[in-house]
């Protein structure tokens, strides 16, 4: 698998009010608090480069039975002259968030098996703000994010990009890599799917009235991936409105790619069985582990989202449902209407293997034909 570089939400603006390193962080503040006095001359934040920010990986033992704990320590300090500030699931700590890291082994990627997210709109306590010349320091649990399973010698590097609105060039984000030798750890195997499989709906925690609100949900997103689905096999292939507002620049074969994909979201929603989990406790839409088809884990922004149009019930079972490897296999390069465009515009490539664009073709709203 090749690494798959994501920094979408990393975001960059004016120090409103002074979140100087909040969260779980250890700070690294200087001599005679330098950090309080950067608080209180509040210097305005500026677009971040590559390079404004470096980051250092350690690993935390050189060799690792398999049964323990595979973590590594990284720091992210400020090198600029201003203020940077970055959401907290980029620096992270207890939970890995995001798929952050190159993990390699003889050469060869090894697959991220963690969760893949849907979120709302940053706020402020989602940041972590970095003053010039501080730092952060976390250590971060690997062991059930990446497979493992190979014994071998591993390196391990943090590596993320960020594209900015307007912008044509990433801005990267990459540290040393930290060497370790790893017995190899159990990972639980793809679930096998056979042909035709089986339609079904069941439910995980949840009470009655999510239980039916989620089948209008599933009967919602049914419709939306019908609609994107006839499109693409209707519509004669070319650089329609929607499609480039979505995917971007047209070629024969990215149509094909995103044809292929609705048609495997289409029979994933219509013919196999689904499991819809109400047990998370998080801020965000929902999220899946890419290798367990068909379970989706739904989270406190989904209840109030509408059932159709942006950002939607429905629509997030499409996106969710689209981050199975048995599916389409999409990330999340990028999140947001406005995000997603963007990266269409400029990575027509990665806006095919971003859930966020599969949601919102299939949403179209505003219409577009």
């Amino acid at each position: 698998m090749n690494k798959k570089l994501h920094l979408s939400w990393l975001a960059i603006g004016t120090v409103a009010s002074a979140f100087w390193l909040t969260g779980c962080v250890a700070e690294d503040v200087g001599e005679e608090g330098a950090a309080t006095d950067l608080a209180a001359a509040a210097p305005t934040t500026e677009e971040m480069a590559t390079g404004d920010v470096a980051v250092k990986i350690a690993a935390d033992q050189a060799k690792v039975g398999s049964l323990d704990t595979i973590s590594v320590t990284i720091t992210l300090t400020n090198t600029a002259k201003h203020p940077v500030r970055l959401l907290n699931w980029y620096a992270p700590s207890e939970e890995l968030e995001e798929d952050l890291f190159l993990v390699q082994t003889q050469g060869q990627s090894v697959d991220f098996i963690g969760p893949h997210y849907k979120r709302p709109a940053p706020v402020d306590s989602d940041y972590v703000t970095l003053a010039p010349g501080k730092s952060v320091t976390r250590t971060v649990d690997l062991t059930q994010f990446y497979d493992f399973s190979q014994t071998g010698d591993y390196t391990i590097r943090y590596a993320a990009e960020y594209l900015s609105q307007g912008k044509k060039q990433p801005v990267e984000i990459q540290s040393n890599d930290a060497s370790m030798w790893i017995q190899g750890h159990f990972v639980a195997q793809p679930q096998k799917i056979t042909n035709g499989g089986s339609s079904s709906l069941a439910f995980s925690k949840c009470d009655a009235t999510q239980s039916n609100t989620l089948t209008q949900a599933l009967a919602a997103a049914q419709v939306m991936a019908d609609g994107a689905n006839n499109y693409l096999l209707n519509t004669t292939p070319s650089g329609t409105p929607r499609y480039s507002k979505w995917f971007g620049a047209f070629s024969p074969n990215s149509w094909g790619t995103a044809k292929s994909h609705f048609v495997a979201i289409k029979d994933a929603l219509d013919t196999k069985p689904m499991t819809f989990d109400c047990g998370c406790k998080k801020t965000y839409y929902a999220y899946v582990y890419p290798n367990q088809p068909y379970k989706v884990f739904v989270c406190k922004a989904f209840w109030t989202a509408p059932m159709t149009g942006t950002d939607s019930k429905g629509g997030t079972i499409i996106h969710e449902t689209s981050h199975f490897t048995a599916v389409a296999g999409t990330d999340d390069f990028a999140y947001g209407q406005s995000a997603a465009s963007s990266l269409a515009s400029t990575d027509p490539t990665k806006a095919l293997g971003n859930a966020d664009n599969h949601e919102y073709f299939s949403e179209n709203t505003p219409a577009l034909q």
